[in-house]
């Protein structure tokens, strides 16, 4: 590991990536490498927990596709340097901000979406111009290794290099300096993370998780607002960190919402057969999700079976904060329902809690949707939609307090990786003697009157 990541720094330190045209080429590289291989990709997923290639196309390769043509396209905008304006003290000069890459760049990927949460950090990455050093879960053994094959066989690892193996392997790239490490992944192991870069100082982004709330305010369009939130809970098996993880619901809303959420999930016949749903990744996932499960509060679904590892679409009612399935991120097919009298007291639950990743906010009235988004902090979100925040890469994403440290997508993944130089140009034609020895009175007096 020392001697991987040493050899990227010395190929970062030959300023080969800070050619645009270099990132560029290896953008493209990337993108014709994924295209080439997109059936393997689609067997891999599969194989690891039955998800569709039409579930992998859309929530993993096109977005993965839409983040390198938008860096491909803008990077060297947002390379450029800009100006600034001078101040009054430094006249004649002037000013400006230089983006630089930040170096060598660890990246730990998620298994929820093993291709899209490992290669957008390494794409954004790539277009600020760092070498990368590729961690990816290895739940997803299959997909851990094609992506391994593929980035090992066709680039050089002086500059992109996938690592494989467990938890040891991880630990030992932690105990590496880098110059900024990315993690995506639950709250225990992004504290790990953090407590490992600090040793070196090295800055961090980590994308975690929370307990991501939807308030149902009204029922103008109720159908919408269920269809909407049927599929951003259920895609993927609810293994998703931006998932609304639980519902709260006016209580004299609450059975018709109930209603129309069981008649959603039926039409949408949820199972791997009709290729929307997938398995739960492993065993130690169904033990801790089927404990969340209180059969006494089910009013649809709560079956399951280990040896498919399936859990079917579960609705719990009448669930309290201090239920189970209350405690820890769910991160599975499982949605407790919690109606409410008061607006202000579930606002007041909220906060009382860690920050979620995402807020959903489903409402016709302008004046309750400000209310929410003003008072309740989160990463990012919805009105009268969820998760699809996630594609628009003019949003930065990521989260706040316990859900995450920075952001990225578009743009804000270049800044992400990146350092901005802050540099004053000063020509040597003229100097103010303002600041010089010998002090006097007269000067004392000018600088008040100019700096006030």
């Amino acid at each position: 590991m020392q001697e991987l990541v040493n050899k990227q720094r010395h190929f970062f330190n030959s300023n080969k990536t800070k050619d645009i045209n270099f990132r560029i080429e290896q953008l493209k590289k990337l993108k014709k490498l994924l295209k080439e291989n997109e059936q393997r990709m689609e067997e891999a997923i599969y194989a690891d927990f039955s998800k569709s290639a039409f579930d992998n196309y859309s929530t993993e390769i096109a977005l993965l596709y839409l983040e390198i043509n938008d860096a491909v396209k803008k990077i060297k905008k947002w390379s450029s340097r800009k100006r600034v304006s001078t101040d009054l003290v430094n006249l004649p000069g002037r000013s400006y901000i230089m983006p630089e890459p930040l170096g060598v760049s660890l990246i730990i990927g998620a298994w929820n979406y093993p291709y899209q949460l490992s290669f957008a950090p390494a794409i954004a990455a790539i277009a600020a111009g760092n070498t990368v050093v590729l961690k990816p879960s290895e739940l997803p053994a299959n997909t851990s290794r094609l992506m391994a094959e593929i980035i090992n066989s066709n680039f050089n690892p002086e500059f992109f290099r996938v690592v494989g193996g467990g938890v040891a392997e991880t630990q030992q790239l932690l105990e590496q300096r880098f110059d900024k490490i990315f993690f995506t992944g639950s709250v225990p192991v992004g504290r790990i993370v953090y407590q490992a870069a600090a040793k070196h100082l090295t800055p961090v982004t980590l994308e975690l998780g929370g307990k991501s709330p939807a308030f149902i305010l009204d029922d103008k369009n109720l159908n919408m607002y269920v269809k909407r939130l049927v599929w951003a809970k259920f895609v993927n098996a609810g293994q998703t960190c931006i998932a609304p993880d639980y519902i709260l619901v006016k209580r004299s809303l609450k059975d018709k919402f109930i209603q129309q959420l069981i008649a959603e999930i039926k039409k949408e016949q949820f199972s791997i057969e009709n290729q929307n749903y997938v398995q739960i990744i492993n065993e130690k996932n169904m033990k801790r999700l089927i404990g969340y499960i209180n059969q006494d509060k089910v009013v649809y679904g709560g079956n399951y079976d280990m040896q498919t590892r399936i859990i079917e679409p579960t609705v719990m009612d009448e669930v309290s904060f201090d239920d189970a399935v209350m405690q820890e991120e769910i991160f599975g097919p499982i949605l407790p329902v919690i109606p409410f009298d008061s607006l202000d007291e579930m606002i007041a639950e909220v906060k009382r809690r860690e920050k979620p990743l995402s807020c959903y906010v489903f409402t016709q009235d302008k004046k309750l949707r400000n209310k929410i988004m003003h008072e309740v902090s989160f990463g990012g979100g919805c009105v009268n939609d969820a998760i699809m925040h996630i594609s628009n890469n003019k949003l930065p994403f990521g989260g706040v307090g316990e859900s995450g440290i920075g952001s990225y997508h578009g743009e804000y993944g270049f800044r992400t990786f990146s350092h901005y130089k802050s540099i004053l140009d000063k020509p040597t034609w003229f100097e103010a003697g303002l600041k010089y020895f010998p002090h006097s009175k007269a000067k004392f007096n000018l600088m008040k009157k100019l700096l006030r």
